[in-house]
């Protein structure tokens, strides 16, 4: 029998809107043969994703929602593409100039490119990020292909518009549903269903005291995995001030399947 390969997703950062001590926000690399595919792109991802791969072989990346911790470090990477040696179009201390320097796609939330307009033209560069990759805002009612990647998307309830990725391959390997930051909702269901991975946030150790809502705790994304009949669930977007063995428990409460709580540098195949 053939054996379909595999693809890996690897957490690059997972910390929730502060860092973890030697950490970094969200980002996920998923990749699948030659396709290279980088999910949200946090605080600290940047250098996350030099460690395993040369941030010129991304083909794209794909941003859920517009909260700084999910996209910030889309600036220094535009400023790489930017202004690296290797970018330049004449010699540059042993790098020998280049008419094709790397342009990643860069695929947006709407109205996400406004809102990096706005913060790169604080600095004077209001096109830094427009010119560095090759941009637009995608659509959530439409798929997009990478590559050998199928992205789908699903909107659920945060406090700005935010979109759960499903990630599935041509190849005919598993599914990856990355739920992105929400709070409890009913978006997953349909969505996610008997997904291979399931990587749901818990960032809480309580539910929110005040509405609205616009986060989970471990407990809460145990019981989606288990509405969605996910095969795995990963609890991400949670800090490393809080108990990850308390979280991984309250998590398996309502769901029975495996469990693991999200690393820096942890590999997960499809």
């Amino acid at each position: 029998m053939h054996k379909v390969p595999a693809v890996r997703i690897t957490v690059l950062g997972k910390s929730p809107s502060w860092q973890d001590a030697g950490g970094a926000c969200s980002g996920y690399l998923v990749e699948d043969g030659e396709t290279c595919l980088l999910v949200d792109c946090g605080s600290g991802v940047l250098s996350r994703l030099r460690q395993v791969r040369d941030y010129v072989d991304v083909d794209a990346i794909v941003i859920s929602h517009m909260h700084a911790d999910h996209f910030l470090d889309l600036i220094p990477y535009a400023n790489a593409l930017t202004f690296a040696p290797r970018q330049q179009s004449v010699a540059v201390d042993g790098w020998p100039g280049t008419n094709h320097p790397a342009r990643p796609h860069l695929l947006l939330p709407p109205g996400g490119g406004g809102v990096l307009r706005t913060i790169t033209a604080a600095g004077g560069q209001d096109q830094l990020v427009e010119k560095a990759f090759t941009t637009r805002e995608y659509d959530p009612a439409d798929s997009e292909q990478v590559g050998s990647l199928r992205l789908r998307f699903q909107p659920v309830p945060h406090y700005t518009p935010t979109n759960a990725i499903e990630v599935t391959t041509t190849t005919g390997a598993g599914r990856f549903t990355y739920g992105a930051d929400h709070s409890p909702t009913d978006a997953l269901c349909g969505f996610a269903d008997s997904t291979d991975l399931l990587m749901l946030e818990a960032t809480l150790p309580r539910p929110e005291r005040e509405s609205p809502r616009g986060h989970m705790t471990p407990g809460e994304a145990g019981e989606h995995a288990a509405r969605c009949q996910a095969a795995r669930l990963v609890l991400t977007h949670i800090s490393d001030e809080l108990d990850w063995e308390w979280a991984k428990a309250e998590a398996q409460r309502a769901y029975a399947g495996p469990v693991e709580v999200a690393r820096p540098g942890s590999v997960y195949t499809v």
